[in-house]
């Protein structure tokens, strides 16, 4: 592995993510984007160039990126996106995955054929990575759609590729039912190694994201690069133009505009010598466990129940520089880290003892359902892995040449909850507790933006009475053969008559079937030790309260929650509630966003309306 500490940083310039182009001659609202894999400039100028797997519109090949251009869209205006499975060769030869997939899981499976596909194979001795072609399904995070187009995890396709052995399964369980419902409404069919999402955007302006959400592969499909930005815009839930700091990127932008919005994904990463991403092929890096795996255990040979990178990386490049004005800056931030949570902080000393004092206040006006009721103002943000953050930050006080600093103050481990510095140790100041520069030049142009003090956000209407109580589970279990040896799996559930959990996974029955259009407040029981960023598929909610385990007193949602969430940190030995209203029928996921957890069983169905 590349040394972190080796690498140069503040060398390169942050990215900032151009808009996706919409196809040619085709309505503006109609997108082809397609998963292909490149070349990419992650480490500084002069280092190795490293391979990693990104969208981007096929008929503009400069637009491939990780992450993704963005897409634009506005509320209540439909969205057509072909997503194209483009992970071939120059022959038209599928490739195999960057990284190493565990074909112990209960996963895709291609291999399988129709018939055991999106299951758990048996295997008589420990099988290396699988190196077959690599299926993927895109998921629009935070997006209120049909089924057919949510990226459901069983509803997956391989390319359209030359090689693909005849007894494979070339789509998921789901992706012909969701096909043929979605040309039956929407008159477009699906072609091979495709499918052709149709996002009606209703609800608020807001932050949303997308990515792969292959089941059993997710982890390592956005490791690889699958992710990118989807801003909703307009509507009744938005502000006038010129209120908030702008311009944002926009189709035809000439080459050096200045922008003062802006969207940063940070995510976590590991590199070899090589420039090559690095992750786990074992298990024995989380916890030195070497076997037997198969059949003389129960733990898979490969899958690792978190990893953290030791590199930090914003908008696809390793500790850039952002070159700012005096004045204030919209920034959109997206935790697109797999397991890693983020307490951002901006600071005049990188390496400053943690918690280090805060050089500004953030203002949070939005989270992952648009503006909160009113702004919050802060001295540090903290983000989930896929929570979002919409901020302004402001300039406007320091003077040219002011060298200031995006710091992390999370752990290098999973978060816990508390503070840096007494409940955990921050992450090492001079690798992953570092994330971004920013240089104070010459003010061009006057900011007529609303200081954030000042602003009032748009009306909030929240849901309304529930009719029913739900309580689920979250659970770790160890292995049933070797006891000294945890986690085995990560896993959601309910609880019995007794009030004793039942642990599920993925493939056991539904038992979340709320009705169409009905509210209901859901407990989610953290019996782990683990802080789980709970996510529930293509609805808005509304955090309620939380309460320790069994009779803690009750405590309201912290000030920056109190918007619409579509993630929400379930803290451990807790009971987090949230208020859920499920609009529109169909079969949906929920699970919890550190992606090693979903992948080995931590995410269930969710079926809304008749069973």
């Amino acid at each position: 592995m590349l040394d972190p500490a080796a690498i140069e940083k503040y060398a390169a310039e942050l990215v900032i993510p151009a808009v996706m182009p919409p196809d040619r001659g085709a309505d503006p609202d109609s997108y082809t984007i397609a998963v292909r894999q490149f070349r990419q400039q992650m480490l500084p100028p002069g280092g190795p160039a490293t391979t990693v797997w990104g969208y981007g519109s096929p008929g503009h090949p400069e637009t491939f990126y990780s992450p993704s251009c963005t897409v634009e869209a506005t509320c209540n205006q439909a969205v057509q996106v072909r997503w194209v499975n483009q992970l071939v060769d120059a022959n038209g030869r599928h490739l195999p995955h960057l990284l190493p997939v565990d074909p112990t899981l209960h996963w895709a499976n291609p291999p399988g054929g129709v018939s055991g596909r999106d299951s758990q194979p048996t295997f008589t001795s420990t099988p290396g990575p699988y190196t077959g072609p690599v299926p993927m399904v895109t998921h629009l995070h935070g997006g209120a759609n049909g089924e057919a187009s949510d990226g459901y995890a069983e509803a997956w396709y391989l390319p359209d590729a030359r090689g693909i052995p005849r007894d494979y399964a070339r789509v998921g369980s789901f992706y012909e039912e969701f096909a043929k419902k979605s040309e039956k409404r929407h008159g477009v069919p699906w072609g091979p190694g495709e499918a052709v999402f149709h996002y009606a955007n209703p609800g608020r302006a807001t932050t949303l994201w997308f990515h792969d959400h292959t089941l059993g592969l997710t982890r390592l499909n956005v490791y690889a690069g699958m992710a990118g930005f989807y801003l909703l815009r307009g509507g009744t839930s938005e502000l006038e133009d010129g209120v908030l700091p702008g311009p944002a990127p926009r189709l035809g932008d000439p080459p050096g505009k200045r922008y003062y919005e802006i969207p940063i994904v940070i995510q976590d990463r590991s590199f070899r010598a090589d420039g090559s991403l690095f992750y786990p092929s074992s298990r024995a890096q989380f916890d030195g466990f070497k076997g037997p795996y198969v059949p003389g255990s129960d733990i898979a040979p490969i899958w690792n129940p978190e990893y953290f990178g030791t590199t930090m990386v914003s908008n696809g490049r390793t500790w850039p520089v952002l070159r700012v004005e005096p004045r204030r800056y919209r920034f959109r931030f997206l935790n697109g880290c797999n397991a890693r949570s983020l307490i951002l902080k901006t600071v005049t000393d990188p390496v400053a003892h943690r918690p280090a004092p805060a050089a500004l206040a953030w203002w949070q006006l939005g989270s992952e359902g648009g503006f909160l009721p009113k702004v919050v103002r802060r001295e540090d943000v903290l983000l989930a892995p896929a929570e979002r953050a919409d901020v302004i930050v402001d300039f406007t006080s320091f003077p040219v040449g002011t060298e200031l600093y995006l710091i992390n103050e999370g752990p290098d481990a999973v978060y816990t909850g508390g503070t840096p510095g007494k409940d955990f140790a921050a992450a090492n100041a001079k690798t992953t507790g570092q994330v971004i520069k920013f240089v104070v030049g010459p003010l061009t142009t006057a900011d007529t933006s609303t200081p954030p003090a000042q602003l009032t956000l748009p009306h909030f209407e929240p849901l309304g009475p529930a009719s029913r109580t739900r309580r689920v589970s979250l659970n770790e279990v160890a292995s049933t053969r070797l006891p000294h040896v945890s986690a085995r799996q990560v896993l959601l559930g309910t609880f019995d008559a007794q009030g004793k959990p039942k642990p599920l996974g993925w493939g056991d029955p539904v038992t979340e079937n709320p009705a169409q259009g009905a509210t209901e407040i859901w407990e989610i029981v953290n019996l782990t030790s683990d802080a789980h960023p709970i996510h529930i598929h293509e609805i808005q909610f509304q955090v309620v309260d939380r309460q320790a385990v069994p009779a803690g007193t009750r405590r309201p949602p912290e000030a920056w929650e109190r918007g619409f969430k579509d993630t929400v940190f379930a803290y451990p030995h807790e009971i987090t509630r949230v208020k859920v209203h499920f609009g529109r029928a169909g079969r949906f996921m929920w699970h919890c966003h550190m992606l090693e957890h979903e992948d080995n069983e931590m995410m269930r169905p969710l079926l809304v309306g008749p069973a």
